[in-house]
């Protein structure tokens, strides 16, 4: 089905079952040999969540064809770098006000070794939220910081919601927006940069992915994907969940709003974690892919 303005999803069904897949590529990162990440709670919450498909793949019960084999492989590859990219990030940002956009089943909370007094904003749907705290607290798991869930829709005031919650805007902050910014229309894109700028103290980092042209790019490679998923029983068409629409580059739009920025390509970091990059076709459009970082003046 694809995107309105007033959608909204569980982590079994549209823009949320995307969390369960990249959960279900971190779970299988982190089985690998030499493995780039370690994330001890993506499989528990991926069964948790239920979704046929997923369990699976994890469970080694889906034969894929061997092009889709290549594509799951690729796709964990992608996401170990990803994490990894994430991760180092906030463990090297040097401060101790973190927000994760958009969190889905992202288990930095309760995973990373956080420097003590850091406190953890997680932003994300209600119903997200409440999953992910209520499993992960079955499972016996504790935070690793401060964790301050807070449940709105970032298309609402969430700002307004996040001070409500704690959050000082005079602190320097460590935001990332991971896996977001091709499930936002333009407008709001730059709308999510115009309020982290106006909640950012000086000293404040971020770090985000920009994909050029990501809605046709990247909708064509996953289209692949969804009907791989179909013959399992898992209708869910990534096409659309995407938004196309021309974007103001991530890089040039937040320097002219104060901020110091650096981009890397993906097969730039791929290199940098000592992994060779996919030469198949289907990740030709991944080559333009930037991972960012900046830091407010």
């Amino acid at each position: 089905m694809a995107r309105s303005d007033a959608d909204s999803w569980d982590l079994a069904s549209s823009v949320g079952a995307t969390a369960t897949m990249v959960a279900t590529a971190r779970a299988v990162a982190s089985r690998e040999p030499d493995a780039l990440i370690d994330d001890p709670y993506a499989e528990p919450l991926v069964r948790a969540v239920g979704v046929d498909y997923f369990v699976k793949l994890l469970d080694g019960e889906i034969t894929l064809e061997p092009d889709n084999s290549t594509m799951l492989q690729i796709m964990t590859d992608v996401m170990a770098v990803r994490t990894r990219f994430f991760d180092d990030f906030f463990l090297d940002s040097g401060v101790q006000q973190a927000v994760i956009l958009a969190s889905g089943l992202d288990a930095r909370a309760y995973r990373l070794s956080w420097p003590p007094d850091t406190v953890v904003y997680e932003i994300d749907q209600p119903e997200v939220i409440e999953f992910k705290t209520r499993t992960l607290a079955e499972l016996g798991a504790t935070p690793t910081a401060d964790l301050r869930t807070v449940a709105v829709d970032l298309r609402d005031d969430w700002p307004a919601v996040l001070r409500a919650h704690g959050f000082d805007d005079t602190a320097p902050t460590a935001w990332i927006a991971e896996g977001l910014l091709i499930y936002l229309p333009p407008e709001a894109q730059d709308r999510l940069f115009d309020n982290i700028t106006a909640l950012s103290s000086a000293g404040s980092r971020l770090a985000t992915e920009f994909h050029p042209d990501a809605g046709a790019r990247i909708g064509a490679t996953s289209q692949r994907m969804s009907e791989e998923w179909r013959r399992h029983g898992l209708d869910l068409d990534m096409a659309d969940l995407f938004y196309e629409g021309e974007r103001n580059p991530v890089v040039e739009y937040l320097r002219d709003r104060g901020w110091e920025v650096s981009a890397r390509s993906r097969p730039d970091m791929f290199a940098h974690y000592g992994r060779p990059f996919p030469t198949a076709d289907e990740v030709e459009a991944l080559r333009q892919s930037l991972a960012v970082t900046a830091t407010k003046r």
